[in-house]
C-alpha cells in the first residue's frame, strides 16, 4: 500500500486515517514468525510546512523460548511518530521508506516498525531456567544431572582438566 506524503504536504486539506491489516507471514524475522495479520493504522496531517505521521500497530509474533526451546507468542502493540518537512522526503538518510518520488510504502513501514520493537530474544517466562547442559532435558521438569562443572567432559581433551589442578 503507497501512500505520496509529498502530494499530501502540497494538497492536504483534511487529515488522513487508513486502518489496514499488512500479512506479513511471508516476511523473513530473526528468531520470530508473525503468522496472523498485523492490525495498524496510519494518520497523517499537515500545516502546509510540516507533515504529522503516526503509527499504531497491533501484532502477535510466535516462535520458540530462547532458553528452553517451548512455543511462545507474545503480543505487540505500540506507536510511532514522526514530523517532516518536504525537504525531508529529499533526504536520502531518512528512516522511513520513502521513494524518491516522496511515496511512502506502508507495508514495509509496518514491517520495519515490528522488527525494530520485538524482543531481540523471546522468553516464555524471565525466569525461564532453560535446558540442562548435560542432558538436554528442560531443567523445569525436574533434571537430577549433576552441575556443567561437576558433570565428566564428554570429550577427548578431558585429560587436559587434570594438568590444570
Amino acid at each position: 500500500m503507497q501512500f505520496d506524503l509529498r502530494k499530501f504536504l502540497y494538497s492536504g486539506q483534511k487529515p488522513y486515517y487508513n486502518a489496514f491489516q499488512a500479512d506479513l507471514s511471508g516476511e523473513d524475522f530473526p528468531g520470530y514468525r508473525v503468522e496472523q495479520p498485523v492490525e495498524a493504522v496510519v494518520e497523517v496531517s499537515t500545516d502546509g510546512e510540516t507533515l504529522e505521521l503516526s503509527l499504531s500497530v497491533r501484532a502477535v509474533v510466535s516462535g520458540e523460548c530462547a532458553r528452553c526451546l517451548e512455543p511462545v507468542t507474545q503480543d505487540l502493540d505500540f506507536s510511532r511518530s514522526w514530523t517532516l518537512r518536504s525537504r525531508d522526503l529529499e533526504d536520502p538518510d531518512i528512516e522511513l521508506p520513502v521513494t524518491e518520488e516522496g511515496v511512502l510504502d506502508l507495508h514495509q513501514l509496518v514491517f520495519q516498525e515490528v522488527v525494530m520493537e520485538a524482543p531481540f530474544l523471546l522468553l516464555c517466562a524471565e525466569d525461564c531456567p532453560g535446558l540442562c547442559p548435560v542432558c538436554g532435558k528442560k531443567k523445569v521438569a525436574g533434571c537430577t544431572c549433576q552441575s556443567a562443572e561437576d558433570a565428566a567432559p564428554a570429550n577427548g581433551l578431558s585429560i587436559l582438566k587434570t594438568l590444570l589442578q
